[in-house]
């Protein structure tokens, strides 16, 4: 059983451009990603996945620069690159991350992969409903998931955001999730703005650098400085998923 954690990457962010590339305490912020899946004792390879376009020969090149394989497709078409990295690297299993999280936690990865092995599941996520900081999503589903998805999502956003379709319909998949014992969900500690990446490298500045910090130390650390985890007047979680998924219903309930 061969697990791939799929990084999705790529420079052409709306909000924050090149944010996956820019500097975090030395180091691009997708360095960050890469080093911390890498870490996960479940997950047997880890590739990244970005665009065809010549602006993402960058984010290809700092994956080799790392060590890690480069899957590269569609720029909206997110699913699509999932499926074609899923192929190239003989997965059973992939574990998705996406690079603006550049805390995720190796234990995190290994409590949803093994979660969802328990229970024989196609699909496992801290995701939704959500109770860990922003920025510490994992999603990890079958190869046969994946590629069901592939075949029945349609729609733009479908498309782009890989698993919505499980994650509006999931009384038709057998899924699991994997919760904190209690609501954290209002920590954000993704990167979605400048102003995000200043907030994660002010936390990664007051911690031990080796191992990198997990995310219980994390939030202990921000229990005495609340003001670096709020994200007042910043994107709201899943904004732009959000959106996408609530334009689309009348277009999915008429056809």
């Amino acid at each position: 059983m061969t697990t791939v954690a799929v990084i999705q990457a790529r420079t052409g962010s709306t909000r924050f451009p090149g944010k996956v590339l820019a500097d975090l305490c030395g180091r691009p912020m997708l360095a960050h990603v890469i080093e911390r899946v890498s870490l996960a004792r479940t997950v047997d390879r880890v590739v990244v996945a970005t665009t065809e376009e010549a602006e993402d020969d960058a984010v290809a090149a700092l994956a080799g620069q790392c060590r890690v394989a480069v899957t590269r497709g569609p720029v909206d078409d997110v699913l699509s690159r999932f499926v074609l990295a899923a192929t190239q690297q003989a997965a059973d299993v992939v574990v998705r991350i996406t690079a603006d999280c550049p805390l995720v936690d190796p234990a995190v990865v290994d409590q949803v992969v093994e979660a969802r092995a328990l229970q024989g599941a196609d699909y496992a996520s801290n995701v939704e409903p959500a109770t860990y900081p922003d920025g510490y999503d994992v999603e990890v589903f079958t190869v046969a998931c994946l590629e069901r998805l592939d075949h029945e999502a349609v729609l733009p956003h479908e498309r782009e955001h890989v698993t919505a379709r499980v994650r509006e319909h999931p009384d038709e998949f057998r899924a699991v999730r994997v919760a904190w014992d209690r609501d954290l969900s209002s920590i954000r500690l993704t990167v979605d703005v400048p102003e995000d990446l200043e907030r994660v490298a002010a936390v990664l500045a007051a911690l031990p650098k080796a191992p990198p910090p997990n995310v219980a130390a994390v939030v202990a650390y921000l229990a005495g400085r609340p003001d670096l985890g709020r994200g007042q007047g910043l994107p709201e979680r899943d904004e732009r998923y959000r959106a996408q998924r609530d334009a689309a219903r009348p277009q999915e309930s008429s056809g």
